[in-house]
């Protein structure tokens, strides 16, 4: 039995696809085993990934130096050597003390022997001053100038209120009434601005209001007022006033 077993394994296999099989499942079993850690690796995170790949920042500047202190100022103090006109003593004594020498006072003048002519006795020599000079009558100064009066400036224009040159008017001319406006029963004021010069006589005439129907009749009869010539420091100037012109159906 045992003899037959022995020599049948030695005979050779009766399928060869059967070993080509095996080789081919050995092949991918091994390989396998090589791929799945090269597969699988464990992935670096995200964040550090990019900490390696991107340059770090660069380091913030150096502060600013101090700013130099300026060197302290010395305030030299001088003693005081007179307080309220009294001598004060010195704190320090002083290492070089000065030598005042004070200078001789010059002789009195001495008086010429036997006196000079014309002389007082007992006077002093040289005379007093004032003596001769004021012995002489001095002539009063004369009196200041007149200090000169400025004129005031009159001013060429002045505004004046309407009652008050409606007072000085000399010439006065009532307007006609419009027919056409009479008929439409139209009434009421025509108010000018007007500049009466300085002879009187109206030289600027300006409307503020009024009926158009109006206007007109007033503005001729306004220009022919003449108005009585207004003096400031006697002088004539002009005068910027209001004029009303009153327009009613009684006329």
């Amino acid at each position: 039995m045992f003899e037959q077993t022995f020599v049948e394994g030695t005979a050779k296999t009766r399928k060869p696809w059967t070993v080509l099989l095996s080789f081919l499942i050995q092949t991918v079993l091994i390989g396998l085993l090589i791929l799945i850690p090269l597969i699988y690796t464990d992935s670096l995170p995200k964040a550090q990934l990019t900490s390696f790949l991107v340059a770090p920042p660069p380091p913030p500047p150096p502060p600013p130096p101090p700013a130099a202190t300026p060197p302290p100022k010395v305030v030299k103090v001088i003693p005081r050597q007179f307080d309220a006109g009294r001598l004060m003593a010195p704190k320090k004594i002083p290492k070089d003390i000065a030598m005042i020498k004070e200078e001789d006072m010059p002789p009195p003048s001495a008086g010429v022997v036997g006196g000079v002519a014309g002389g007082v006795p007992g006077g002093a020599g040289g005379g007093v001053i004032g003596g001769i000079i004021g012995a002489v009558p001095s002539a009063a100064p004369p009196p200041p100038p007149p200090k000169a009066v400025e004129k005031p400036v009159t001013p060429q224009r002045i505004r004046v209120g309407g009652n008050v040159s409606a007072a000085n008017l000399i010439k006065k001319i009532t307007p006609v009434y419009p027919p056409l406006a009479k008929q439409a029963r139209i009434q009421g004021t025509v108010r000018f601005t007007a500049i009466i010069g300085k002879d009187g006589t109206i030289q600027n005439l300006q409307m503020i209001s009024g009926h158009p129907l109006l206007i007109a009749a007033a503005q001729d009869a306004v220009r022919q007022w003449v108005y009585k010539p207004t003096l400031l420091n006697g002088e004539p100037v002009e005068v910027v006033t209001q004029i009303d012109v009153n327009f009613t159906l009684s006329q």
